[in-house]
């Protein structure tokens, strides 16, 4: 034993001093960390110490014989990480009733978090601690803290692992008391809610590994010491089948497919193969490359009075080149006025420096320009701009001249001199993509519809618009979706579990049609009201209020309506009838035959260095199944532009009350059109993940927002409603 000990003692020494220069060329540049089997940054079954850059994104898949992971990781922050996780079970069903979920694999949903406290140093390790599986049923739950070094080619990692990740209790515990040492595996009310009570209790164990950069730049490879012994794992104690661990020690390999992807294989618990693929970008890094209209070349023309300036061409430049359009010219020899709404460029910057330059090649003796943006017709912020100091900017005659040099931002004024050009028009039509899904159900793993929207509007007068869209649903697989009587004893009015009714069954629908007033009162309050066909599923009336200052991190907002349920096997009618019967299944439900529902909303954007590009919003109200809560949602704002977000809300219902999942949640990614076309555009498509679709914590869908229609009032504002 000695001399064993003594001959392992001796290589480590040895592979240490091999290390090139460890200690005084620590090369970081070159280590990329990579994902685990369950998703976010880590070896194989262990995480580590480590984070991806700032905001990376990842879906991924794993596989083995008991378990198939489907996860998606996206780093917030440079110190937060978050996981997304669906892993289904191919040994169990999702139910025992074959007539509600069929042969659909059990499917556990899991939420991760990881936090970096602090980063890598000359002396300390990069740390961090993290919670896998907080917001799920249990199967994987466990917490961790790890530390990684980087050591030349090597990244080694040494953490503490409780509950999942801790069970082999080489540190602490006595599984003499059962598999867990006596932690709580049990899950609250529906499952769905964070079991913090039992955070870092139970099993305690010791794990690490290592991961080696080989010097083909493609490849590297993995070893970790498994701090679990898979004798509590869900299939063992919920089946037959048996997980044995012959070795405690699992190898892998990872090759990368470029900066998009990379290949996972690995050997674990010393007698299964695990294979898993990743697909990555990152969401700060994303670029355009665009076919835009370059800014015109500065002409040094000056002097000219309004009436020898072709208007209307400005106009027409000012919609193609500089993208304000609907527009509306004012001008004398004092000043030039534009308003119009920006639906070209998101970086409003190049949109100023654009139109500046049109307006400035007029050669107008005007020595302002001022833009005005207007959304529904209502005026948002003005931006002025010297028309002197931008003759200098436009002429280059300094260093890192800059349009913003010249630019201030307003609360909008009303506009002098005579009005010299107008393109704007009453009516509008869109054509729109539309896709809708729900993961993890327990009828589907995966249920969605595709479909195209139509819209029109026509404005009556400038502060009154009829407007509506009708729904060509193109594919869907809803026809599986059974919860409109759902068998778990819940009694909530069915406010969005008949979605099968109003997708599957309606191939064509009429998804709005309302009428709509906007109006604006003094600089900073905003006001909408409403009434019609307000979405697919509800009808009423309605009216928003918001008081949003310029430039302010801070704005508040009230909406109030009252609803009623629509009828899917009618176009145009209501439920009058509360309770309804299902010959198929011989049970009544309920559905919503008339409710005032709204919300009070906070919505604030932290202007912290570490907590930055951020927007909160709080909203404390009446869901459309007469429940009472909060909705948080907080949204993040990358440097491309893609917003990415989340959402809970929790009401008044107990979680048997609310059904499967305890309380409503759900993610969603906003992503700008310009990222894949070549052309610039201000436009967006929303892709949402909700884990099951239940009828608790609902809030009406309302086709505008007056957040949204007002972001310009805040510099580089770009969140939309989800």
């Amino acid at each position: 034993m000695r001399c064993t000990l003594f001959k392992l003692s001796s290589l480590s020494l040895a592979l240490l001093h091999a290390l090139p220069a460890v200690a005084n060329d620590l090369d970081f540049t070159k280590f990329s960390p990579t994902q685990s089997d369950f998703g976010g940054v880590g070896l194989m079954q262990m995480p580590t110490g480590r984070v991806a850059p700032e905001g990376e994104f990842s879906l991924g898949v794993t596989e083995n014989d008991d378990y198939r992971h489907y996860h998606s990781s996206l780093q917030l922050m440079p110190w937060l990480e978050a996981t997304i996780r669906y892993t289904q079970v191919p040994d169990l069903y999702y139910s025992g009733d074959e007539s509600f979920s069929g042969d659909t694999y059990y499917t556990d949903k899991g939420i991760d978090v990881k936090l970096r406290l602090w980063e890598e140093s000359y002396w300390l390790p990069e740390t961090s601690i993290g919670i896998r599986d907080m917001g799920g049923t249990g199967l994987f739950d466990g917490e961790f803290i790890a530390a990684s070094k980087h050591m030349g080619p090597f990244d080694f990692t040494v953490g503490i692992g409780w509950g999942y990740m801790g069970n082999r209790a080489n540190l602490k515990g006595d599984t003499s008391l059962g598999n867990d040492c006596v932690r709580d595996t049990s899950y609250k009310g529906k499952g769905g809610s964070f079991d913090y009570s039992r955070w870092f209790t139970g099993c305690m164990s010791v794990f690490g590994g290592m991961e080696y950069q080989t010097p083909w730049a493609p490849l590297s490879l993995k070893a970790e010491y498994d701090g679990n012994n898979y004798k509590s794992d869900f299939v063992v104690t919920r089946s037959d089948k048996e997980m044995p661990q012959d070795s405690p020690f699992n190898i892998g390999a990872v090759y990368r497919l470029d900066d998009w992807g990379d290949i996972r294989a690995s050997f674990e618990r010393g007698n299964t193969w695990t294979l898993g693929f990743t697909l990555k970008t990152n969401f700060n890094t994303l670029s355009q490359s665009w076919s835009d209209t370059p800014t015109p070349a500065y002409n040094g023309k000056q002097g000219e009075s309004v009436d020898d300036i072709d208007w209307d061409r400005v106009a027409t430049d000012l919609e193609t080149i500089s993208g304000y359009g609907q527009t509306k010219v004012y001008a004398d020899d004092e000043s030039i006025t534009v308003v119009g709404g920006q639906s070209k460029y998101r970086d409003r910057d190049l949109a100023h420096e654009k139109a500046a330059m049109i307006l400035t090649n007029t050669g107008s003796k005007a020595s302002s320009f001022h833009l005005v943006e207007q959304s529904a017709n209502q005026t948002t912020v003005q931006t002025d701009i010297d028309a002197s100091a931008y003759r200098k900017v436009a002429n280059q005659e300094y260093v890192s001249a800059n349009v913003t040099d010249t630019t201030r931002r307003t609360n909008p004024n009303t506009a002098r001199g005579m009005l010299q050009a107008d393109t704007s028009k009453p009516w509008s039509v869109n054509v729109n993509p539309s896709l809708q899904q729900s993961i993890g159900g327990s009828e589907d793993f995966y249920l969605f519809n595709i479909g195209v929207t139509a819209g029109a509007s026509y404005w009556l007068t400038d502060n009154i618009e009829i407007g509506g869209g009708v729904y060509v649903n193109l594919y869907d697989n809803y026809d599986k979706f059974l919860y409109d009587v759902p068998p778990d004893g819940t009694d909530l009015k069915r406010v969005r579990t008949l979605v099968r009714q109003y997708i599957s069954d309606n191939r064509v629908r009429v998804g709005n049609l309302q009428l709509t007033a906007f109006d604006k009162f003094g600089d900073d309050f905003y006001v909408q009201a409403y009434g019609g066909y307000l979405e697919t599923m509800f009808a009423g009336v309605g009216a928003e209020v918001l008081y949003r200052p310029l430039n302010s991190n801070w704005a508040f907002g009230m909406d109030m309506n009252y609803v009623a349920q629509r009828d899917p096997n009618s176009e145009f009618g209501i439920f009058t009838e509360e309770v309804h019967y299902d010959p198929t299944t011989g049970r009544y439900y309920r559905v919503q035959t008339g409710t005032p529902t709204g919300h009070f909303t906070t919505y604030y954007r932290p202007e912290w260095s570490w907590f930055d590009d951020l927007l909160i919003k709080a909203s404390v109200g009446q869901y459309l199944a007469e429940d009472k809560g909060v909705t948080l949602d907080v949204s993040k704002q990358f440097d491309s532009g893609v917003i990415a977000g989340a959402y809970l809300a929790k009401t008044n219902l107990s979680a048997e009350e609310f059904g499967e999942g305890s309380f409503n949640k759900g993610f969603y990614i906003s992503i700008p059109f310009d990222i894949f076309t070549v052309k610039p555009s201000s436009s967006r498509a929303l892709v949402g993940w909700t884990p099951l679709s239940r009828d608790g914590g609902q809030m009406l869908g309302r086709k505008y927002h007056l957040y949204d229609m007002t972001n310009g009032r805040y510099p580089n504002s770009e969140f939309t409603n989800r």
